[in-house]
């Protein structure tokens, strides 16, 4: 057994470790390989700013593992443990990634190691920790129970995170009249303006900034990052799916939410052209709309900007979906947690993210 050092063309047995993982499982779609590819081959603007080390172990001629070890200059005290998959336990293949990643932090003068982090949280956060006979949310992981075990029997502390789920087939409304009333004179909504996307990216990028900059996992992001996220998803993502909230003509607060698009997915696909053609002409077979992203400045998080976003969405999505699922949300964020208690049916399913002190 050994830790192979993947570059250039090598990086295509990695990819394709990582898809078979994917389009051989029923329950799994494809939809991350793209931005895989960008980052192994550099093409990504976050690959500027970083230091990407794939990484796999091979056994009799076998790859049984693999992890992208990434150092973001914007989070120095982390190394990650990115798009981690094996195809079984073996404790064996896990510690030789771990030993690297321990190795690479003292290089780079980093504390800690992370896992399930996918070089950022708009790119992937949380194993999955319940549920594992439930078909893969679009935006979230899919993994096997042996992930979490080998990152907790290594010493890495779990955070909990839960999604929700909510039945929209016969509710009229979320909030009551005489509420919205109040916070509709309060805040003006309006949807993503392709024309001005540019200028968008950077209200979505500076809200972001600053509604997150305490969360454990979040670091800075840069316009042009978050610009290229958009572009690339812009054939599946209607202007609606990004909401802003404004306070008179300030921008106080964004949702992002879309249709699971994994339900427009057949097992043994990919994302591509024919996701995008069904979206098209075929959107009204999706039943499930996800909440994926709510950014409210600190300041407003107490004022009704949140209620306006998820009202809008509410409106937008009543008679068109079935069900609306939140994305993550973290089990130590008591607010937003007991928002979903209270506007949702249940949890959902559960995730794990991984923090480790490697200073010791």
């Amino acid at each position: 057994m050994k830790l192979e050092f993947l570059h250039g063309s090598k990086t295509d047995v990695f990819i394709d470790f990582y898809e078979r993982r994917y389009l051989t499982d029923p329950l799994k779609r494809n939809s991350m390989s793209g931005l895989l590819k960008s980052l192994l081959k550099g093409k990504s603007v976050i690959c500027k700013s970083s230091y990407l080390e794939p990484v796999m172990v091979e056994e009799g001629g076998r790859i049984i593992m693999i992890a992208l070890l990434a150092y973001v200059d914007r989070m120095p005290d982390c190394v990650q443990i990115a798009f981690f998959e094996g195809d079984y336990k073996d404790e064996k293949a896990f510690k030789l990634i771990l030993d690297r990643a321990q190795e690479l932090a003292r290089e780079k003068g980093a504390s800690k190691l992370t896992g399930s982090l996918n070089v950022h949280v708009n790119y992937g956060l949380g194993f999955l920790a319940s549920d594992y006979q439930k078909p893969q949310g679009f935006g979230t992981l899919h993994n096997p129970a042996f992930y979490n075990e080998l990152f907790e029997e290594s010493g890495f502390e779990a955070l909990d995170m839960v999604s929700f789920r909510k039945d929209l087939s016969e509710l009229e409304e979320l909030f009551s009249p005489k509420l919205l009333e109040r916070v509709n004179r309060r805040y003006s909504i309006r949807k993503l303006d392709y024309k001005n996307l540019e200028r968008d990216a950077q209200i979505y990028t500076s809200i972001n900034n600053e509604a997150f900059k305490d969360h454990p996992f979040y670091y800075e992001r840069k316009a042009a990052e978050d610009l290229e996220l958009f572009k690339d998803f812009k054939p599946l993502l209607r202007p609606e799916n990004l909401l802003f909230a404004y306070k008179g003509e300030e921008p106080v607060g964004f949702l992002l939410w879309y249709p699971d698009f994994h339900e427009l997915m057949r097992p043994g696909e990919t994302l591509g052209v024919r996701t995008v053609i069904r979206n098209k002409f075929m959107a009204h077979k999706v039943k499930t709309v996800k909440i994926v992203e709510v950014g409210v400045l600190p300041q407003e998080m107490r004022q009704g900007a949140v209620i306006a976003l998820i009202n809008k969405v509410f409106e937008l999505a009543k008679g068109k979906y079935s069900f609306f699922e939140s994305g993550w949300i973290l089990h130590s964020n008591y607010r937003s947690r007991m928002l979903g208690v209270k506007l949702t049916d249940h949890v959902d399913k559960k995730y794990k993210a991984y923090l480790k002190d490697v200073t010791e």
